[in-house]
């Protein structure tokens, strides 16, 4: 892996040239070993957050990692293209438009001790900006190539704090054009809820039961490109204990394993289907 500036990754991009690289300030990577009709995304993967915003953050560590994704990367790193966030969503989300997405409270708690200056929230949407040149660029050639592209788009979330039961995977379909692509989501959930995962943990899968697919990677690429699926996939954080901090190697390893069959099987009827 290299590191490199935007507009270096941009050209590599351009001329379909396969690179691994990380953006000069290492706010994220991109991968591409191939020009696959698909792209795999992480954009809460990232844990980092800069020093100078340290004494002023009223959230620990723990808080900050509790609401981020982590291993979401792991989980998909196989496949020929991938993107990633570096940086923590409680520096700038990369799943909300630049309007707001750096954050005053977060999930009910003020973050900040004073006001964030102008210059720290500059620098945040400076690295918010570059990330999604980077996703035009990898989507517009996907599509070029193939005259269509998925993007799996990979999250997880706290199924702990809900007080009824919750799927294992959530798909969030709300804002895609369900009569193109429903039966595709269909599909992916079923897919989904096959997995076998370790310790007894069932597979269970749902469609905006927990959420929607209300994020903005989702909505930027959707409202861009129409000829372009994205499929918000959530896993419950059922490859860690939540409340302790602990992640479960052996879980993630076993839907990174797994997910190295079922993608490729549903961008092949992805593929296959003029209709999506």
């Amino acid at each position: 892996m290299r590191r490199r500036s935007v507009s270096d990754i941009i050209a590599l991009i351009h001329s379909e040239t396969p690179f691994e690289a990380v953006a000069e300030d290492y706010s994220f990577t991109v991968k591409v070993t191939e020009y696959a009709p698909y792209i795999c995304a992480a954009v809460h993967d990232g844990h980092q957050f800069r020093k100078s915003l340290w004494e002023n953050c009223l959230h620990t560590e723990y808080e900050r990692w509790y609401e981020e994704d982590p291993c979401t990367l792991q989980m998909i790193q196989s496949h020929p293209i991938t993107i990633a966030g570096c940086d923590s969503r409680f520096e700038y989300d990369l799943n909300r438009a630049p309007d707001n997405a750096i954050y005053e409270d977060a999930w009910g708690k003020k973050l900040w001790k004073q006001v964030l200056p102008k210059e720290e929230k500059e620098l945040s949407l400076k690295k918010h900006a570059a990330f999604y040149r980077v996703v035009n660029a990898l989507v517009t050639c996907i599509e070029k190539k193939y005259g269509k592209a998925i993007v799996f788009d990979m999250h997880s979330y706290n199924w702990k704090r809900w007080d009824r039961e919750v799927p294992t995977w959530n798909l969030g379909s709300a804002n895609i054009d369900n009569a193109r692509f429903g039966a595709l989501v269909s599909l992916w959930s079923a897919k989904l809820g096959q997995m076998k995962l370790p310790n007894g943990i069932a597979s269970t899968s749902g469609v905006n039961d927990t959420f929607q697919g209300n994020g903005y990677f989702l909505k930027y690429i959707t409202q861009n490109f129409k000829n372009t699926l994205v499929l918000a996939t959530e896993i419950s954080k059922v490859y860690c204990d939540e409340y302790e901090g602990i992640l479960y190697p052996e879980v993630v390893r076993a839907v990174e394993e797994q997910l190295k069959t079922l993608i490729p099987e549903l961008v092949t009827e992805f593929q296959s289907k003029n209709a999506w």
